[in-house]
């Protein structure tokens, strides 16, 4: 239970939240994004169903004027039980201010609109993710080459230029695998050269025997000695444990006997 403090880390108003980037660098994001919703795979990826679209870029005309008509364009189904999670759908693009198509789209959950010459690189690429599915309508569409310009028509923006693709085919494998490429490149290593293991001459005997050929003999010799100690050894500790005969021992125990009177006979001491 918690009496009184303050909350650890709390959010800060004076956290900086916005970054400053380059305009040119921000017209790039934004072309790039344009561009990339008019590829069907990067649209799909982003999990927009267009199996049904006729085209990409899809462009419809400015007649929509109620929800019920944009309903019907988009065919979308009922949103139930879909309170807490809105999901990103299309994005419709026009270009005639005050049209009533904005108010006849903006009630559908999870569909936007934007103008033409106020396109919101958030709503072209939501979460950094591109491929949106974008519909435009035909006015629309036609100022794009007014605003960003194009590789004949210069753009209304100052100073811009439409970014221009370095590579005129951007199929790589089929560059990189034709013949003009591959008659100048080197030919593919086919003998793979390895790096030689190096081995212990402690522990290998081979290499030791590179480095020292008497080392063979050496060996050969320690483990004769090493045999002949272990076989000595062996016949000390038989004889040792070897049980003596009892003639041999009455002999022993009389030979000490003998030895322990001749003792006390040449000592000082007498026996009382």
């Amino acid at each position: 239970m918690c009496r009184g403090g303050r909350v650890f880390a709390p959010t800060k108003i004076w956290r900086r939240w916005h970054r400053k980037i380059k305009v040119n660098q921000k017209r790039y994001a934004v072309v790039s994004a344009i561009a990339s919703s008019a590829v069907p795979s990067l649209v799909m990826a982003r999990g927009h169903k267009i199996e049904s679209v006729p085209e990409l870029p899809l462009v419809i005309g400015d007649s929509a004027e109620k929800t019920s008509a944009a309903i019907d364009i988009l065919k979308q189904g009922k949103t139930r039980n879909r309170r807490y999670i809105s999901r990103k759908g299309s994005l419709i693009v026009y270009g005639t201010e005050g049209a009533k198509l904005v108010k006849a789209f903006r009630n559908i959950p999870g569909v936007e609109v934007a103008n033409v010459e106020r396109l919101n690189l958030l709503k072209l690429a939501p979460g950094g993710h591109l491929g949106r599915f974008v519909i435009w309508t035909k006015s629309a569409f036609e100022k794009l080459d007014s605003i960003d310009g194009s590789f004949d028509k210069t753009s209304e923006k100052k100073g811009y230029i439409l970014p221009r693709s370095k590579m005129v085919n951007a199929d790589l494998a089929r560059t990189i695998n034709s013949d003009e490429v591959q008659s100048v490149v080197k030919p593919i290593k086919k003998k793979v050269k390895r790096a030689p293991v190096k081995k212990n001459p402690l522990k290998n005997l081979n290499t030791m025997l590179k480095l020292n050929p008497y080392a063979k003999t050496a060996r050969r010799m320690s483990l004769l000695a090493e045999a002949q100690r272990v076989k000595a050894k062996k016949e000390k500790l038989d004889k040792k444990r070897a049980q003596i005969p009892k003639e041999e021992a009455a002999a022993i125990k009389a030979a000490g006997k003998a030895w322990y009177q001749t003792m006390i006979s040449d000592s000082d001491y007498t026996e009382f």
